[in-house]
């Protein structure tokens, strides 16, 4: 039985967090601008901080390195290891994909006045619906259909 549970709630984040739609903080000409449609660095780490689910991966990124005798990666565990220990991949697969595929950080599909624009800090409602629907087909190999796992213990 596959969980789409996860697939759900980070498209719709995804979506509902993407600067510039809903709000954008730091704006560009103030601290928070509301349905600006653009977007900078600092707003898509601090709106991929935002979630508390993807929120201690962004907020301690040295976290695995600093707890040595509890981490694990490991390919092959048992079902009583693995109630011991926190699957990591979902939320890391997300925030990567969220920094990466924000609309205007590195590409914007379409862009403003050509198909495809590169840097732009950019975004519009269309462009934040093609980059969902990437987002989604992406999540969805490297979560369903790969099953990206970063098993860490507790």
């Amino acid at each position: 039985m596959t969980d789409w549970g996860p697939v759900f709630v980070a498209v719709v984040l995804f979506i509902l967090l993407s600067p510039g739609l809903l709000f954008q903080i730091p704006g560009k000409s103030r601290f928070v601008e509301f349905s600006n449609f653009q977007t900078s660095g600092p707003s898509i780490l601090l709106e991929a901080k935002n979630d508390d689910a993807h929120g201690r991966l962004m907020r301690d990124p040295l976290w695995y390195l600093q707890k040595e005798k509890k981490k694990k990666f490991l390919f092959k565990i048992s079902d009583e290891e693995r109630r011991k220990m926190s699957d990591w991949g979902p939320v890391f697969v997300a925030v990567v994909l969220f920094i990466l595929l924000t609309p205007g950080l590195l590409i914007q599909v379409p862009g403003k006045s050509r198909a495809i624009e590169f840097g732009n800090f950019q975004t519009s409602g269309v462009s934040i619906l093609v980059h969902s629907i990437i987002y989604f087909a992406l999540i969805c190999i490297l979560l369903l259909a790969i099953g990206i796992h970063m098993y860490v213990g507790s």
